[in-house]
């Protein structure tokens, strides 16, 4: 098992298959007892009739907001996803887009005329990008690349936008591209073909394209290549328009890139380069062996903020916040002392402020951090998670500012939020009636004390009509990570309101390792990554035998990616649980070599190297203590834990006549992302549950 089994440059987007971020035990406080509802149970298919809401950006006054909207249609199995436009003072909104397309990405322009975005509608054979005017329309075309465009961000005058698209870069003319894209598409010889690490990245093999950006006028027109011809490239596994920046006056950007030219040891560093692509580049953080990025210029052009890691190797590793004069190079860091990691970066107008949603003790909070006060970021946000804040380019120190609020009990919604004090005010209402007529449990966060006596904080949600006079089954969740802890914030994957709707009350704790408690906490599990979380996870199971209301003979547990480790790790151990669960669950960590990520240099050791160490770490090498009821789902797509995992667990599960059952997902990777396949593993995980331990109030 490896600390990598998420990506190791995003340590809040993304979360492992039972995701959603982070925690800090000592800080962690209780949220408000929210009392059930009278109303419908929120089964699995209430779930999927939420509606969605993604990536949000405000107007340069400060009056509009868009977010993109997706609602699923579960009988055809498919999605849609239009823009939204929400005035900020409540008053109005209005659906901008309805083509049957998904559109994604949508930026006002610098005059707030204009919404740029990325969708395939019509004819396209790949993503391009389009524009509409904020008063309404048709949407316009604006790119024709073969290879297809994202990640789109706006030069500051409005001029042009820039993109990214990955190309062959021994072919110069897009006619070449696109009949090379032709030919592999249709060639009848499938062989790939690698001559360095890596080769694939959660679900897809990596081409031999390269990702680099471009730009374009406003109105469509010619492109003008930016990074082309700087010898460097985005990172093939990811990037977004948080990986680049574009300066204030137009003539130069920064982006991330993938320094590293073994294939086994990444580092990403920023490289700067003039957006006519006509000048040397220089790489700024040369000298950082670990990963920087979110690269943002401030207003007034002075200097570039963006996050640098010290630890090569260790995607949880706390990312500071630096700052660099651009007038004479000189380094400033904001963090100090601050014990979290900042990323996405947002410049308040006047350039004296710089935002960021931070993984903050099982909650995402909005920080300040001041230009003029370095070491001392306020926390403007409390209780419920933001993300995907945007802020106005108004001046002063109150800027008009949107973001996507949401808890245990309220999905995604867009709120006007107030810099000044983290008052947030409600702009959607998509859910509204659902959730109303919905009954949805209390929950709570307690602490209790785990691993060498350390405070361990544990989400806590109650099935709806609790009675503390009676006695519960226990459903405890295993997140994913490991250095990926749970927020205040739904999970659509492992949904905990759908889970204690069954007669269960369901548990999410945030075990050493988990993000957001600070750099010594979540480091504090490697190389060892199975001691410290087990112990963890057998006290909060103590702790929630000694609760009145907890059935100790009705516990079971599960988890996915490390989730699933942790679960085959308890299948070899002492526990209490009647039934086990394992999801992409890393269970040979020889065999995770095969990983997307498993030709990166290990931080502390390789197999080879101290192979009887590597093998205490590893849940197969105690099946022999195998005896627990254990149902085990894979997917075919998932090269983050490859299948042969779930494969290898389920036939030795089956050697060791021990009661199980393999769900094999052939069309989905990590995670469960089709509407029906979701429904089909919420209904086998139910049963399986309510098998060993049987639900309701006793």
């Amino acid at each position: 098992m490896t600390s990598r089994l998420s990506p190791r440059h995003l340590v809040a987007a993304c979360a492992l298959l039972t995701l959603s971020l982070v925690t800090n035990a000592a800080a962690a406080t209780a949220t408000p007892m929210t009392a059930a509802t009278a109303g419908e149970l929120l089964s699995a298919e209430r779930m999927w009739s939420l509606v969605r809401l993604g990536d949000a950006d405000i107007s340069p006054d400060g009056k509009l907001a868009v977010v993109t909207v997706t609602r699923f249609d579960v009988k055809e199995n498919r999605s849609s996803t239009d823009l939204w436009l929400f005035a900020t003072d409540g008053k109005a909104s209005r659906q901008l887009t309805s083509d049957k397309a998904a559109d994604s990405s949508p930026r006002f322009s610098p005059d707030g005329s204009l919404i740029a975005f990325i969708s395939k509608r019509g004819d396209d054979k790949e993503a391009q990008l389009y524009s509409i005017a904020v008063d309404g329309g048709e949407a316009r075309r604006l790119t024709d690349v073969p290879t297809g465009v994202s990640a789109p961000k706006w030069f500051a005058d409005g001029s042009r936008i820039a993109f990214a698209t990955a190309i062959w870069t021994d072919l110069v003319k897009w006619e070449d591209q696109a009949a090379r894209m032709k030919e592999r598409a249709e060639s009848k010889m499938s062989a790939k073909v690698w001559d360095r690490a890596p080769i694939a990245y959660w679900d897809r093999f990596l081409e031999d394209r390269e990702p680099h950006l471009f730009s374009i006028p406003r109105a469509g027109g010619e492109l003008i290549a930016i990074t082309r011809q700087s010898g460097f490239h985005l990172p093939k596994s990811e990037y977004s328009d948080s990986s680049y920046d574009i300066s204030p006056d137009g003539s130069e950007a920064v982006f991330v890139a993938d320094t590293d030219a073994s294939g086994v040891e990444p580092n990403l560093d920023l490289i700067r380069v003039a957006t006519c692509g006509c000048k040397p580049p220089r790489n700024l953080t040369e000298t950082n062996r670990a990963d920087d990025g979110s690269p943002a210029y401030s207003p007034d052009g002075k200097w570039l903020a963006y996050t640098a890691q010290a630890i090569p190797g260790f995607y949880a590793d706390r990312a500071r916040l630096l700052l660099i004069d651009r007038a004479d190079d000189s380094r400033r860091d904001l963090s100090g002392q601050f014990d979290r990691s900042a990323g996405d970066l947002l410049w308040r107008a006047d350039s004296k402020a710089i935002y960021s949603a931070i993984d903050d003790a099982a909650t995402n909070r909005i920080y300040r951090f001041d230009v003029a006060k370095p070491g001392s970021p306020a926390a403007i946000t409390g209780s419920s998670s933001f993300a995907s804040l945007a802020l106005a380019k108004t001046s002063g120190p109150k800027p008009v500012a949107v973001a996507l609020r949401q808890s245990f009990t309220e999905p995604p919604t867009l709120v006007r939020l107030d810099l000044a004090n983290g008052t947030a005010t409600k702009l959607s209402n998509f859910n509204d009636s659902t959730l109303s007529a919905t009954a949805q449990g209390r929950v709570e966060s307690v602490t209790y004390s785990g691993a060498t006596g350390a405070p361990i904080q544990m989400w806590v949600v109650y099935p709806p009509y609790f009675d503390p006079s009676k006695k519960y089954p226990v459903f405890m969740l295993l997140h994913g990570g490991p250095h990926n802890g749970i927020q205040d914030a739904v999970q659509w994957r492992w949904n905990a309101q759908v889970f204690a709707s069954w007669g269960y009350v369901v548990t999410w704790h945030n075990f050493h390792g988990s993000s957001g408690f600070g750099q010594s906490f979540a480091d504090s599990i490697n190389p060892d990554r199975i001691s410290k979380p087990y112990e963890d996870t057998i006290k909060a199971a103590e702790w929630l035998a000694g609760q009145p209301w907890a059935d100790a003979d009705r516990m079971v547990a599960g988890g996915g990616s490390y989730g699933g480790f942790l679960a085959s790790t308890l299948l070899g151990r002492a526990h209490p649980f009647k039934a086990l669960i394992a999801h992409a669950a890393v269970y040979n960590n020889f065999t995770q070599i095969g990983a997307d990520y498993g030709a990166e240099r290990d931080r502390f050791f390789e197999f080879w190297e101290r192979p009887e160490e590597f093998a205490r770490y590893s849940p197969h090498t105690s099946a022999g203590n195998f005896v627990t009821p254990t149902l085990v789902i894979h997917g075919q797509l998932d090269m983050r834990v490859p299948v042969n995992h779930g494969v290898e667990l389920f036939n030795t599960l089956q050697k060791r006549g021990v009661p199980s059952r393999l769900v094999y997902y052939p069309d989905e990777n990590h995670w469960v992302l089709k509407p029906q396949n979701s429904l089909f593993w919420y209904k086998t995980v139910r049963e399986w549950v309510e098998k060993y331990a049987p639900p309701g109030a006793h």
